[in-house]
């Protein structure tokens, strides 16, 4: 998540340029090719802007339609993870005032680190590549997860810190890791009720939340493993080419029947609108895809980390985590 104001025009620019240069070298061809046609041959090929102009009305329709859609995903990735720390917070403070008894400092400890450990699991797990998401976007350093020993290598060294080595390595073999740990956490529940720590009405309780954990981790696996389907993806890309390609053709009819010298000007305004048409492509295309480690990714790993504070602050622990900061202007 970008956390400035605005993002820099020079910023914006260098993310997307390649359409502006491109635009920029096809147009030029054109109307070197254009000039010695017409003067040459005296033929021209250029088309009226008129229909053009219907084509870019609704190339601009269809991507204002995908820009909404892929906002709706990331929209709902924030409001499934809002969810995660409301349920997260009454998690704690039910373990903290339901659980009773001689070793209850212990146990309260127990099952407040393990929910961590889940919340670490999940976004690990939602940021684990897919074939549909811009890998190569991806932002370096602790932000990014890869398929790999690694992997595992990375959560084991976050995870640690509030589960013992005999546990973890009992989820490593696991396709779904974070399942398994709300499921020993769900199991280590019912052992506590039948030992007496808290009742049954209360024993209901956390059953509730974590019905609630399961549904929101449900959730957060369907964006991270149901692309935005690829027929809408692909047609406002290839809507957008076709737009690209006659844009030139277009601008041509219209300046070389002014001045002289204002065929030029086809090549910085060709340019213009191939950037702009691509750019609101590209901006629905980087939406998409709410937790693939990237710029506009929804910043799971700053929300864990204010829930664990949070709960260990429950708990009255001393060492306690910083929040995260954002780094260059983006928060992950």
């Amino acid at each position: 998540m970008y956390t400035r104001r605005l993002y820099g025009f020079w910023m914006t620019f260098n993310w997307s340029k390649k359409p502006f240069i491109i635009g920029a070298v096809y147009s030029f061809i054109l109307s070197v090719l254009f000039e010695f046609v017409y003067h040459q041959l005296h033929f021209d090929f250029s088309f009226s802007w008129q229909p053009i102009s219907v084509i870019g009305i609704t190339v601009a329709f269809y991507l204002g339609f995908k820009n909404n859609a892929s906002y709706d995903r990331t929209w709902e990735a924030r409001k499934i993870w809002g969810g995660i720390v409301n349920s997260s917070r009454s998690f704690g403070a039910a373990v903290c005032s339901f659980i009773q008894g001689g070793e209850s400092d212990g146990v309260k400890k127990e099952l407040v680190h393990r929910h961590i450990a889940w919340l670490t699991a999940l976004r690990y797990q939602l940021r684990l590549q897919r074939e549909w998401e811009h890998i190569e976007n991806r932002i370096k350093g602790r932000y990014r997860p890869i398929i790999s020993e690694r992997y595992f290598h990375d959560l084991e060294e976050e995870i640690k810190n509030v589960l013992n080595e005999e546990e973890f390595d009992l989820y490593k073999g696991k396709a779904n890791m974070a399942v398994h740990i709300m499921h020993k956490q769900a199991t280590r529940l019912q052992e506590l009720k039948d030992q007496g720590y808290f009742d049954d009405f209360r024993h209901m309780e956390f059953h509730k939340l974590i019905t609630e954990f399961y549904a929101d981790q449900g959730r957060s696996e369907r964006i991270k493993n149901f692309p935005f389907p690829r027929q809408y993806a692909s047609v406002a890309v290839w809507m957008t080419m076709i737009f690209s390609v006659l844009t030139p053709f277009g601008l041509l009819n219209i300046f070389h029947d002014l001045e002289s010298h204002t065929i030029w000007l086809t090549v910085p305004f060709s340019a213009l609108l191939i950037w702009v048409f691509f750019l609101m492509e590209m901006i629905g295309d980087f939406s998409e895809n709410p937790f693939e480690g990237t710029y506009n990714d929804v910043p799971i790993t700053a929300i864990s980390r204010g829930i664990e504070i949070d709960l260990r602050e429950m708990l009255g622990e001393d060492n306690i985590p910083k929040p995260l900061t954002a780094e260059n202007g983006f928060l992950m």
